[in-house]
């Protein structure tokens, strides 16, 4: 390809990379990155703000498996979406954040330029795996080519690429042709196979699963069908097995109570998860017996929970080496009785519903109905609270929620780009009130692209989860009551469609028409629309 300035360079590199969508809005520093979009085929999706910029490029990763990319502007650009790099660290998600940054003689010299930031990659590196200022072409090429092979083999976490203002509209020559990508990490066969011998010598075996083994789900399920192992998933992880099957806790850490379940178990084996506060809220799992712990990241086989076997490894190639090590291999009957799972489960459930009340009637109406392959984003409110526990899933990946960066304001932009990745697929976002507006500006992009996106808000008129903390904490509420607009007059003011059911059977059929509709729609649910 004949020399181009670097901006469109870096859109043709992309594209050769495999990335089809880029989210960002133009401005005058970056202008140079948007010279080559069309041309390479890419297709840039403009948000109203840049934190949408990076939920949206979080959302499409979670829902496609690609990384999610985004186009910054020097300062304020990147400043915005920092947000979004912060949950996608904490949440392992694969974002590549490419910002532009001031002229290569301005760095660091403190002239009160356009946008000037002290220390721009610095900042940035604060909420991404790394981040890095390229000063010519060939360096820009090199760290998008190390960004996509880490997303390939590592913890897939966010990186960022800063490029001065006089490179990218530098000529240069094309990218080279992308290279071999090598492979993740895999367990030795003698630690997979250590494993399937205290595997098959347990009584009580019990799995816990996280997001990084949904690769892996169908290996885990022939797995604990053939053990007769029981399982508790994290958030991340809810799904890898169906909520249906007969020893399956779910998604119960968070109970304090779950210690209980967990120190029946005679060995356990935590498979691609990282155990956080955010899984636990305690902190340690309460297990008593030796445990197996699998993970690609050696940081979290070195922490409080440690394993008396620490397996260095991809999750998914680990669980079906395990399963072809145990398949058809003699074992002990399994102790662990469906009646003491169910049992258990249910009164969880109890817990959450009394914890948090109205929203466990509105999940056990919602969540049989929805659509086959339907894609959650929810946000921080006491609804995907709630419904992350209890909401039915039979397929992993599907529940995406900002556990360990814990930011409000992600569920709208991010089912945007999980729509956008997966268009003929359902997609759902579930939101509360306050963290709604954080991002609904985004609503114009799904207006604009007509998105058939059904948008549940929450609304308890008040920051609930706070009011209830200070109540526990013995003081006295304050700061917890914001008054509201009309939210579905918003919606429509937007150009969305918007509804307000007043009963259960009304929030049903709305949720189910937003599936098809021509667009997005905003279900405004209020508490009382349980007893209506």
């Amino acid at each position: 390809m004949a020399d181009k300035p670097l901006g469109a360079q870096i859109s043709h590199m992309l594209k050769s990379r495999g990335v089809d969508v880029v989210f960002g809005i133009p401005g005058v520093h970056n202008v140079e990155l948007y010279r080559g979009i069309e041309e390479a085929g890419i297709r840039h999706i403009l948000v109203r703000h840049e934190q949408g910029a990076g939920f949206m490029a979080d959302g499409f990763a979670r829902a496609t498996g690609q990384p999610g990319v985004c186009f910054l502007i020097t300062g304020p650009g990147l400043c915005n979406a920092m947000t979004a790099l912060g949950q996608a660290y904490s949440d392992s998600v694969p974002v590549l954040a490419i910002s532009s940054c001031l002229n290569r003689a301005d760095l660091g010299i403190g002239r009160g330029r356009l946008h000037e930031m002290k220390d721009q990659e610095g900042a940035a590196g604060a909420v991404s795996d790394w981040s890095h200022t390229a000063m010519d072409g060939a360096t820009a090429y090199r760290l998008v080519d190390k960004a996509m092979t880490e997303f390939a083999t590592r913890r897939p976490r966010p990186k960022h690429i800063q490029v001065p203002i006089d490179v990218l509209g530098k000529r240069v020559a094309a990218a080279p042709d992308a290279g071999m990508t090598p492979a993740r990490p895999l367990a030795r066969p003698e630690e997979v196979a250590a494993a399937a011998e205290w595997l098959l010598g347990a009584e009580r075996p019990l799995f816990v699963f996280g997001g990084g083994a949904v690769a892996g789900a169908a290996a885990a399920r022939k797995l604990v069908e053939l053990t007769g192992a029981a399982s508790i998933c994290t958030i991340a992880g809810h799904g890898i097995i169906s909520d249906m099957a007969p020893l399956a806790y779910g998604p119960i850490l968070s109970r304090p109570d779950s210690v209980r379940e967990i120190a029946k178990a005679d060995l356990v084996i935590a498979v691609g998860t990282e155990l956080s506060e955010v899984d636990l809220w305690r902190d340690h799992l309460g297990h008593r017996s030796p445990m197996i712990r699998v993970d690609i990241d050696p940081h979290s086989l070195a922490d409080e929970n440690r394993a008396e076997l620490p397996i260095l490894g991809d999750a998914a190639p680990f669980l079906e080496e395990l399963l072809a090590m145990v398949d058809g291999q003699v074992r002990p009957s399994t102790q662990w009785q469906q009646t003491e799972i169910s049992t258990a489960r249910a009164r969880f459930h109890m817990e959450a519903d009394q914890a948090r009340p109205h929203i466990l009637s509105i999940c056990e109406k919602l969540g049989p109905v929805m659509p086959d392959d339907t894609m959650f984003f929810t946000d921080m409110t006491q609804f995907a609270y709630v419904a992350g526990e209890v909401w039915p899933l039979e397929r992993p990946g599907h529940w995406h929620h900002p556990s360990g960066f814990g930011t409000l304001g992600y569920a709208l932009p991010a089912s945007i780009g999980g729509k956008i990745g997966r268009p003929e697929l359902p997609v759902m976002a579930i939101t509360g009130d306050y963290g709604f507006q954080f991002t609904l500006q985004e609503l114009g992009v799904a207006v604009e692209l007509g998105l058939s996106l059904p948008i549940l808000l929450w609304d308890n008129g008040k920051l609930k989860e706070i009011e209830d903390c200070m109540v526990e904490s013995q003081i006295a509420p304050n700061a917890v009551v914001a008054r509201n607009p009309d939210f579905c007059a918003l919606a429509k003011a937007y150009g969305a469609n918007a509804e307000k059911p007043t009963n259960l059977e009304a929030l049903r059929k709305a949720v189910l028409a937003a599936f098809d509709a021509d667009g997005p729609t905003l279900i405004h649910v209020t508490p009382e629309v349980v007893n209506g």
